[in-house]
């Protein structure tokens, strides 16, 4: 396994999410050996249902972040890198609008309106641009629903800290077996809104967290404050425009074998695949990519499927609590990768074949 540097990957991981641009990017910015391949188990343990401690704070954060005008200044680590930024965030007429900035290193800058997310990367002139219904909102670590999460998580209520000169009420979440991370919250007691999250590996070492370091929320915002400072400067940009197809374009070439422990598929649709956009402009010819999304209520699992192209990079990559499984398939590349153990995606990845038709 080897770990490559996040560069401008970032901002991709940390403020637009998991992407298939992102997967791509990774995997080609280091030279990675074919991994080995292990045998898929079909039948998995099926953890312990549990009682709801905690459950309640969970479900005062996951509404908060979308409801709220507020802004400050965070600091996001992932392995050993770490960076600063400035989000704002207005609710304007029922729609969220959201900036986001990083301050350290090359400039990096994210725009959100409701769910079209546009991802500006100046060093390389570049404009990716995402459409999220699934997993879009800020920050990325919030859990997407609460349901069935005692069932694979121990959620236990923590003490009381304070976090940027706020009181925070720590919320532990302790994974019921080894196919996902546990997690560790500190809730704004007043607003709800997450200060500080934590992800801890299989060792309970601590891989990724984000903090505020200061925090406004309510009073009014001015609308032009979350306006992006490149719009005006993208003469012979590159723009990758990956937003997803219909989820009613469902992908049923492919058979998932392996069926993880409180893993629901959650998105199903047809993407423009980054191995044929690289190198184009905007109004480019692309072809289709499978795009599947599997989550437990917190973490999530994205697979990508296009065709092979010449040279792939095959096997594992590591990008702090991101990791990505490449492998070949029937004329196929497919492409695994979440913030779970690796195991987990290896075997899940595993387990993916093209569906033979009588």
């Amino acid at each position: 396994m080897k770990r490559v540097g996040r560069r401008c990957l970032c901002g991709l991981l940390l403020l637009c999410g998991t992407s298939v641009g992102t997967a791509h990017a990774a995997a080609a910015s280091a030279s990675v050996p074919a991994a080995a391949t292990l045998a898929a188990p079909v039948t998995l343990p099926v953890a312990v249902p549990l009682g709801q401690e905690g459950v309640a704070w969970l479900g005062k954060v996951v509404g908060a972040a979308r409801e709220q005008n507020y802004s400050g200044t965070f600091v996001y680590r992932n392995g050993g890198h770490g960076e600063t930024s400035r989000i704002t965030h207005l609710v304007q007429d029922g729609r969220e609008l959201e900036r986001l900035e990083v301050l350290d290193g090359s400039p990096r800058e994210v725009i959100r309106e409701g769910d079209v997310i546009r991802c500006y990367l100046p060093e390389t002139r570049t404009l990716i641009i995402e459409k999220r219904d699934w997993r879009g909102a800020f920050p990325v670590m919030l859990p997407t629903s609460l349901a069935g999460l005692t069932e694979f998580y121990d959620i236990r209520k923590g003490a009381l800290e304070r976090i940027a000169g706020r009181d925070a009420q720590v919320v532990v979440l302790e994974p019921r077996d080894a196919w996902r991370y546990g997690h560790k919250f500190w809730v704004d007691t007043d607003s709800g809104l997450l200060l500080k999250a934590g992800m801890l590996d299989e060792r309970n070492g601590t891989v990724e967290t984000f903090a505020f370091t200061q925090l406004q929320v309510g009073g009014a915002i001015d609308r032009e404050s979350l306006k992006p400072k490149f719009d005006t400067q993208m003469q012979g940009w590159r723009i990758l425009d990956l937003q997803a197809g219909s989820p009613r374009q469902r992908n049923d070439r492919w058979l998932f074998k392996v069926s993880l422990p409180g893993f629901r598929k959650i998105a199903d649709m047809k993407r423009r695949s980054f191995h044929r956009h690289r190198g184009s402009h905007a109004g480019a010819a692309a072809d289709d990519a499978a795009h599947l999304v599997f989550s437990d209520g917190i973490a999530s699992i994205s697979v990508f499927i296009e065709p092979l192209g010449d040279k792939p990079v095959l096997g594992e990559v590591t990008l702090g609590a991101v990791n990505i499984y490449r492998r070949a398939q029937d004329g196929h590349l497919i492409i695994v990768l979440g913030e779970v153990p690796r195991r987990t995606l290896k075997v899940f990845g595993d387990g993916i074949e093209l569906r033979t038709r009588p």
